[in-house]
C-alpha cells in the first residue's frame, strides 16, 4: 500500500540526488584549468540526459527486473518501464510507487557515471565519452547494481552490505576511473607543469551542493520516512564533518589548511559513510570519517607524486579508496540494532569476509570491464583529443564555447 510520507521522502530524495550531478559539475569544473571549465561541466551534465534515457529504456530492467541469469543481471520484464507504474513493487520500496523507486535508482546511475569523468577531464574526446557512457552503463553499472541490490543478486544473496552505494557507486566508479587513466595516459605537461584550479569558490559551491544532496543519497536509501532514515542522515553529516576537519589538519601539517583540501575531505567523508549509513550507529561515523581522510590524503600523494598517475581530479583516491574503506568499515562497525547484521566489533568476523568478497568482485569486474570497453571505444572513435586540441583546451576544441569573455587561458 502506498504511504504518502514514504512516497514524499523518496521523491524528495530522488530530487536531492539529481541535484548532486550539477553540484558535481561545479565541483569538478572549479578544479580544472580555465580552458577546460565548460567541457568538464558538460561531461557531468550530459549524464543527466543520456543516462536517464538509457535507464528507463533498459538499464533499470537489467539492474532490478526478476529473472535474468543466476544473480548476474536482471531480466527483460521492465524494458521501457513495462510493469513499472503507480502501484508499489512487491520487492522494492513496498510503501511507495514503483515509479518512485525506479527514478530514485536512476539518479544513482546518473551520478555514478558522472563521477568517472573527473579522472579523464582535459584530454578525453566528447564523442568517445558518450559512447563509453552507453557501454559502461549497460555492461558494468547495471549488472553490478543487480549483484548488490537486485532481487536474487549474488552479492545480495551472499549477505554483502551496501546501504547506499559504497560498492555499486563509489568502488565501481573509482576503479573504472583508474582503468581509464591507464588507457588515456597523462595530460600534456603532467607532472611538471602547474595545473592549478581555475575557481576554488566554484569548488566549494559544488561540494556544498553534494553535501546537501547526500542526505537524499543516504537518507533516501532507507526507502521510508522514519527512524532509519534519521539515523542515516545523522551519520552522513557526522562523517562528512569529521573527514573535512581531519583533511584540513592533514593539509595544514604538510603546508597550509586549504579550502580545496577541506572540501575534498568532506566529499571523502560522504563517500565512506555511504555503504554504512543504515547499518552503523551515528557515532561510528567519526572513526569512519577520520579513516577515510587519512587513506584518501596519503593515497592521493602516493598516486600523483610517487607513481605519477594522472587521475586529474583524484577520483580513485576519493571514491575508489573511500568506497573500499567504507565497505570495510561497514564490516567492522555494522550493528544489528541499527539494521542488517552485526559486524566485527560485535563479534561477527564473517561479515568482513563477505565485504572483502564484494570489494574484490566489484573492483575486479569494474577494472577489467572498463579496460575492455575503453579499448573498444579507442578502436572505434579514438579516446583522446589531438595534442593541438588539448593545448587549445576542450572548451573550444570540443564545444566551441568559452566560459568567460576574453582569452580562454
Amino acid at each position: 500500500m502506498v504511504n504518502a510520507g514514504d512516497t514524499a521522502w523518496l521523491l524528495t530524495s530522488a530530487a536531492l540526488v539529481m541535484f548532486m550531478t550539477p553540484g558535481l559539475a561545479l565541483f569538478y569544473g572549479g578544479m580544472v584549468r580555465r580552458k577546460n571549465l565548460l567541457s568538464t561541466i558538460m561531461m557531468s551534465f550530459v549524464c543527466l540526459g543520456l543516462v536517464t534515457v538509457l535507464w528507463v529504456t533498459y538499464g533499470y530492467s537489467i539492474g532490478f527486473a526478476p529473472g535474468g541469469v543466476s544473480g548476474l543481471f536482471g531480466g527483460l520484464d521492465f524494458l521501457g518501464l513495462r510493469g513499472v507504474g503507480q502501484e508499489p513493487s512487491s520487492v522494492y520500496a513496498s510503501t511507495a510507487p514503483h515509479l518512485a523507486f525506479m527514478v530514485f535508482q536512476g539518479m544513482f546511475a546518473v551520478i555514478t557515471v558522472a563521477l568517472i569523468t573527473g579522472a579523464v577531464v582535459e584530454r578525453i574526446k566528447f564523442s568517445a565519452l558518450l559512447l563509453f557512457i552507453v557501454l559502461w552503463l549497460t555492461f558494468i553499472y547495471s549488472p553490478v547494481a543487480h549483484w548488490v541490490w537486485g532481487d536474487g543478486g549474488w552479492l545480495e544473496q551472499l549477505g554483502a552490505l551496501d546501504f547506499a552505494g559504497g560498492a555499486v557507486v563509489h568502488i565501481n566508479a573509482g576503479v573504472s576511473a583508474l582503468a581509464l587513466v591507464i588507457l588515456l595516459g597523462r595530460r600534456k605537461g603532467f607532472p611538471g607543469e602547474s595545473m592549478q584550479p581555475n575557481n576554488i569558490p566554484l569548488v566549494l559551491i559544488g561540494a556544498a551542493i553534494l553535501w546537501m544532496g547526500w542526505f537524499g543519497f543516504n537518507g533516501g536509501s532507507a526507502l521510508e520516512s522514519g527512524g532509519l532514515a534519521s539515523s542515516a542522515f545523522v551519520a552522513t553529516q557526522l562523517s562528512a564533518a569529521t573527514a573535512a576537519i581531519t583533511w584540513m589538519f592533514l593539509s595544514w601539517r604538510h603546508n597550509k589548511p586549504t579550502l580545496l583540501g577541506t572540501a575534498t575531505g568532506a566529499v571523502a567523508g560522504l563517500v565512506a559513510i555511504t555503504p554504512a549509513a543504515g547499518y552503523v550507529t551515528p557515532m561510528a561515523a567519526i572513526p569512519i570519517g577520520i579513516g577515510v581522510s587519512i587513506i584518501g590524503f596519503y593515497g592521493m600523494l602516493l598516486l600523483k607524486e610517487k607513481l605519477h598517475f594522472d587521475d586529474s581530479l583524484d577520483v580513485f583516491a576519493v571514491h575508489g579508496m573511500g568506497g573500499i574503506w567504507g565497505a570495510l568499515a561497514t564490516g567492522v562497525f555494522a550493528s544489528a540494532a541499527v539494521g542488517g547484521t552485526d559486524g566485527l566489533l560485535y563479534g561477527n568476523a564473517g561479515l568482513m569476509v563477505t565485504q572483502l568478497i564484494s570489494i574484490v568482485a566489484v573492483g575486479g569486474f569494474a577494472f577489467v570491464g572498463t579496460l575492455i570497453l575503453g579499448k573498444l571505444v579507442d578502436i572505434l572513435v579514438g579516446l583522446r583529443v589531438s595534442p593541438v586540441e588539448e593545448s587549445v583546451g576542450l572548451d573550444l576544441s570540443q564545444h566551441a564555447e568559452r566560459p568567460y569573455g576574453g582569452s580562454i587561458r
